[in-house]
């Protein structure tokens, strides 16, 4: 949530390369966070940093899972640590608690389901997913949080890593003015900002359909009717459908005089008929 963890981790790295090479001149390293050919957290196991619990992280005794890993290789022939024999037993809260039901089983993660993905997509998302995204702008941490292994600890330890107020909790509607130079201003030193603004986009329409808020409801539509990018009218229209009213409805007909492209036709008439008999029950729930 502070600066993005690929940069801190590589500086720590390349720290740690010179200070091996200051003493080992001819070692051979090889550093990677990521994006590397090794899979970091069976690494991170195999290297007895912590274990693998059931909800796919590495948890190590100290700190939790509220690590970061990177993969250093050398030649250098370390003696090998000892392995953390420590693990979940019984307890399955991050299963029980994952929103999208994406922890299929213990250390069996269904990644499309999964909505730390679902974030970082661009295209559509499915009704249900939008629903269970509530006002996440990116990533998900609910799996982390319900874990005891957690309790007591956090990641506050890295002053690099300290969320800033401003950017992880910003408020929604100025987020869909925002223009590319301004997107990578505000979050260009984040993890969040390698997949371009359009994913916070629109996750920021979900989130202001999710809080159902009608103040927010001009701004919508205006991002329906003028948007170049379908994802993103689409993605309104349901908005819409979720705060409800007259406005919403108003919108949305408009918007289906004048849309051409299939997708979003096919969410501007689901969010009209939701609104419309969302709008029926009201008048009826009146006359009783």
């Amino acid at each position: 949530m502070g600066e993005d963890y690929h940069l801190v981790l590589r500086r720590a790295m390349a720290k740690l390369e010179e200070f091996i090479r200051e003493r080992v001149p001819d070692a051979r390293l090889e550093s990677m966070v990521d994006t590397g050919a090794l899979v970091d957290r069976a690494v991170a196991e195999r290297a007895g940093i912590g274990f693998k619990a059931k909800n796919c992280m590495i948890i190590s005794p100290e700190w939790g899972s509220w690590i970061y890993l990177g993969d250093m290789i050398t030649n250098i022939p370390f003696p090998p640590d000892t392995p953390v024999t420590e693990d979940c037993g019984e307890c399955t809260k991050c299963i029980d608690a994952c929103p999208t039901g994406a922890l299929v089983g213990p250390g069996v993660l269904n990644a499309q389901r999964c909505v730390s993905f679902l974030t970082q997509t661009k295209g559509f998302l499915d009704e249900e997913f939008m629903m269970k995204i509530g006002n996440r702008l990116y990533g998900c941490d609910t799996c982390q949080m319900v874990c005891p292994k957690n309790r007591g600890k956090s990641w506050n330890h890295r002053p690099e890593l300290l969320p800033d107020p401003e950017t992880v909790k910003p408020l929604l509607l100025p987020i869909l003015d925002l223009s590319n130079r301004e997107f990578k201003e505000r979050f260009g030193s984040s993890a969040a900002a390698w997949r371009g603004k359009k994913p916070i986009q629109r996750n920021a329409l979900i989130g202001l359909g999710n809080f159902k808020d009608r103040s927010a409801v001009p701004k919508i539509v205006e991002v329906m009717l003028k948007d170049p990018r379908p994802v993103m009218r689409g993605t309104a229209a349901w908005a819409l459908s979720r705060i409800g009213g007259q406005e919403a409805l108003d919108g949305v007909q408009r918007a289906l005089v004048v849309e051409q492209d299939e997708e979003v036709l096919e969410r501007l008439h689901r969010a009209e008929q939701k609104l419309i008999e969302a709008e029926s029950a009201s008048e009826q729930e009146k006359h009783e």
